[in-house]
C-alpha cells in the first residue's frame, strides 16, 4: 500500500457494502477493522435487504460483503453456486474454464482423497485469482451439535 502512495498518515478511503443485518454487519465490522493494519479506512454502508440485493446484482459496491450458506461436507454446492461460468450467484461474474473443469472433476472424482487435492487446487486457484475472497468460514457453527441429556 505505500508504494501506492498511502500509509499511516494516508489512509485510502473505502466503502464496505452489506445488508443491514447483524450475520452480515459482523463480519463487515471485523473486515473494516483488519483493513485499518494495510492503512485502509473502511467504511460501514449497512443495507435494507431490498436494497442490497439489487446493489449486488448491478455490482454498484466497491467492496460487498456476503454470506454463503453450504453444505459443510461437500463443496459441489459453494462452487457450483458461486465460482463456475454463469452461475445464477456468482456475483462478481468470475468465469475460468480451467476452473470449471476442475470443478466438475472433483465432483465426479469417488476418491476422498484425490477430491480432497482437486478441490485445494481449486481453492488455490480462486484466491490467486482473487475470485470471491473467503473471509472466514464459522466453524463453531458449522461444528456444534446440541445433544439431547437424559
Amino acid at each position: 500500500m505505500q508504494k501506492l502512495g498511502y500509509g499511516p498518515d494516508k489512509p485510502l478511503a473505502l466503502t464496505v457494502s452489506t445488508r443491514n443485518l447483524a450475520p452480515y454487519r459482523d463480519p463487515a465490522v471485523i473486515l473494516i477493522d483488519q483493513l485499518k493494519e494495510i492503512y485502509v479506512d473502511g467504511v460501514l454502508d449497512p443495507l435494507d435487504t431490498t436494497q442490497w440485493h439489487p446493489k449486488l446484482t448491478r455490482k454498484d459496491y466497491a467492496v460487498g460483503l456476503n454470506i454463503t450458506e453450504t453444505a459443510v461436507d461437500d463443496p459441489d454446492p459453494a462452487f457450483y453456486e458461486n465460482y463456475v461460468c454463469g452461475a445464477m450467484r456468482n456475483y462478481t461474474g468470475y468465469c475460468n474454464a480451467e476452473v470449471d473443469k476442475m470443478v466438475d472433476a472433483q465432483s465426479e472424482e469417488s476418491d476422498v482423497e484425490k477430491r480432497k487435492h482437486i478441490v485445494w487446487a481449486i481453492e488455490k486457484k480462486l484466491a490467486s485469482d482473487d475470485a470471491r475472497p473467503i473471509l472466514f468460514y464459522d466453524r463453531v457453527a458449522n461444528c456444534w451439535h446440541p445433544k439431547s441429556r437424559g
